[in-house]
C-alpha cells in the first residue's frame, strides 16, 4: 500500500511541476507582447521603457502637426498639458486625426526621446475620448469634459 501511495503522490508532484513550467512558459511569451499604456507625463519621468512596444496617448498640441511634403512622414506633439512626447509617424493618417483631439500611438520610446510609432488611432466620434487619455488628462488635472465643453482648436 505505501509503494502505491508514494507513486500517486510522485505523479501528482510531476504533474504540479509540468504544470508549473507550462504557466512560466507562457508568461515569459506573453511578456513581450504586452503594451502599456503610458502618459505624456510618465514618459518624461522617464516610467516608460525604451526600445520596447508601447501605447501612448493625449492630445495633439496645436501647431505641432509636420508633414514631409515628399513622403509620408509625419510628426507631432502628443500633450496631456503637463508635459509633451514627440510622435513621428511614417503612413497614412486616420481621417479624424487633427490638432486639438485626443489619440493613441503604438510604438517605441527611442533613446532619443520620441515615440516612433507604428499605429496612430484617433477617436472616432466629437463625443469619444479613449479612456487611457481620459485617465491621464485628469490625473494631469484637466477633466475632459472640461475640455468637450471648450471644443477643439479653444487654448486651454
Amino acid at each position: 500500500m505505501r509503494a502505491k501511495r508514494r507513486n500517486k503522490m510522485l505523479l501528482v508532484l510531476g504533474l504540479v511541476a509540468l504544470c508549473a513550467v507550462a504557466v512560466g512558459l507562457t508568461l515569459y511569451a506573453l511578456r513581450s507582447n504586452i503594451n502599456l499604456f503610458f502618459s505624456p507625463v510618465q514618459i518624461a519621468a522617464g516610467e516608460a521603457p525604451v526600445d520596447r512596444q508601447l501605447r501612448a496617448g493625449g492630445m495633439v498640441k496645436e501647431g505641432s502637426v509636420h508633414r514631409d511634403s515628399d513622403s509620408l512622414d509625419v510628426s507631432f506633439v502628443v500633450t496631456d498639458y503637463v508635459d509633451d512626447v514627440e510622435v513621428r509617424y511614417s503612413g497614412i493618417l486616420p481621417d479624424l486625426f487633427r490638432e486639438g483631439q485626443g489619440v493613441v500611438v503604438v510604438g517605441e520610446l527611442t533613446g532619443d526621446g520620441f515615440i516612433a510609432a507604428d499605429k496612430v488611432l484617433a477617436k472616432h466620434d466629437e463625443n469619444y475620448m479613449p479612456p487611457e487619455v481620459a485617465e491621464a488628462l485628469e490625473d494631469a488635472g484637466y477633466s475632459p469634459a472640461d475640455y468637450k465643453q471648450a471644443g477643439p482648436g479653444t487654448s486651454q
